[in-house]
């Protein structure tokens, strides 16, 4: 069963990049709640309790409990997030409030299972166009990943958006013949004629004097 995480956070009144850095320098992150019944709310919450939702197997697609000092805890899930360019650290968060039954479009990751016939027999490339999609679904019923078999293509076979299958309730939001993966054979490079070393190379339109005879102005 996946682990249900808690985030204690707390509301802030003030606003602004002084603010910020101060709340970052605390280890801390701005964070700003809307959505369901009530009204949006800026908080602040643990970096390394953020952190760790990311980290885990569902990532920013896992659904957790947030505390808020003075209100009621209610479920929350990320909507979207600022991630330091260099550093790769959360810096700013925003977050859902969800409501029993209602739908929301998230992004899964797409693997691959299995090792296509082509590549094991024919010496074939397997290349994975699509490494993750959009879907529409409860979050409590959204997958970790879509993953999709691909054991039995061969050369030249492919797999798109309309073979991916999902359980009841989810939408997949992304053309049907959006290229997945596919096998394709690999091109070995051509390469140029060798020539011995110290032998001169013919040129067209000239003959080789038979053996014994001088070619044309010999001496």
């Amino acid at each position: 069963m996946a682990e249900k995480f808690v985030i204690k956070a707390e509301k802030r009144d003030s606003r602004g990049k002084n603010e910020a850095r101060r709340m970052r320098a605390a280890g801390k992150i701005p964070a700003i709640v809307y959505g369901g019944k009530g009204g949006s709310v800026s908080i602040s919450a643990e970096l390394a309790d953020l952190a760790a939702v990311l980290r885990s197997d569902s990532g920013a697609n896992t659904v957790f409990s947030l505390e808020i000092a003075g209100e009621e805890t209610t479920d929350v899930i990320f909507q979207d997030r600022q991630i330091h360019a260099l550093k790769g650290r959360l810096m700013h968060a925003d977050l859902r409030r969800l409501v029993k039954g209602e739908k929301i479009e998230m992004t899964v990751p797409i693997h691959l299972e299995g090792d296509p016939v082509g590549v094991k027999m024919d010496g074939g490339l397997l290349e994975q166009q699509l490494r993750e999609v959009k879907i529409l679904c409860e979050p409590a019923k959204a997958p970790d990943a879509i993953i999709i078999d691909v054991s039995e293509l061969g050369v030249g076979d492919s797999l798109h958006v309309s073979d991916l299958k999902v359980d009841a309730g989810i939408e997949i939001h992304a053309p049907g013949d959006t290229l997945v993966a596919a096998v394709t054979m690999v091109k070995e490079p051509e390469l140029e004629p060798q020539v011995e070393e110290g032998a001169q190379p013919e040129v067209a339109g000239e003959e080789s004097a038979p053996a014994g005879e001088e070619t044309e102005g010999g001496e």
